[in-house]
């Protein structure tokens, strides 16, 4: 008797765990609306941080705030870069940006915050769903190109959920499109030319 009443708890215990995990399967796979999948994207892009390389910056005196008007656009074309002694970002020493905290400098070279707007000429425009979700899960430019570079966290976002991902494609082409050519990374035999002129 005893035991038959122990073996309805753990059933009992068992089909509640199934039904739990059934319901929040079923939850995580609805399909959202566009307007939906849009909020979510964009909740995702502010918590995510992205706008803090992605967004150029307006400095209160409170420190750097995100240039609203310019969302996403990367490091601004024909903005120059500060001079700095490139022994001091090699390997084993420091890692450093610019006020912007769009141009990443580093073992690797200098990094550039890409243009992340839907303009078709220099932004994300032209971008399949499908190559955006590979860029990110991939780590190469446009999906298939060269690697990309640090500090884009490549190897976390690319572990969110497809739905999440394709929620951040549906909200940046939403946002407004800027004409911003961001130049290609700096690799690391040509920083000294491009941080000091020499």
């Amino acid at each position: 008797m005893r035991s038959a009443k122990i073996l309805v708890i753990l059933l009992g215990g068992f089909f509640l765990t199934l039904s739990q995990i059934s319901c929040s399967v079923e939850k995580e796979n609805k399909q959202m609306t566009q307007q939906e999948l849009v909020a979510r994207g964009k909740y995702l892009v502010t918590t995510g941080g992205c706008g803090d390389c992605h967004t150029p910056k307006i400095y209160t005196a409170n420190g750097p705030i995100q240039d609203t008007t310019r969302r996403g656009s990367g490091f601004q074309a024909g903005e120059k870069l500060p001079a700095l002694d490139v022994k001091y970002v090699s390997p084993g020493n420091w890692v450093t940006t610019e006020s912007n905290f769009s141009a990443w400098v580093g073992p690797w070279g200098i990094s550039y915050a890409a243009n992340i707007t839907p303009d078709n000429a220099t932004g994300i425009g032209t971008l399949t769903e499908e190559m955006f979700i590979k860029t990110l899960r991939d780590g190469k430019w446009m999906g298939v190109g060269r690697p990309l570079l640090p500090p884009m966290p490549w190897q976390t976002i690319g572990q969110m959920t497809d739905q999440d991902l394709k929620a951040i494609y549906a909200y940046l082409k939403t946002i407004k499109p800027i004409h911003n050519e961001v130049p290609p990374p700096t690799p690391p035999d040509k920083m000294q030319e491009m941080l000091t002129g020499k």
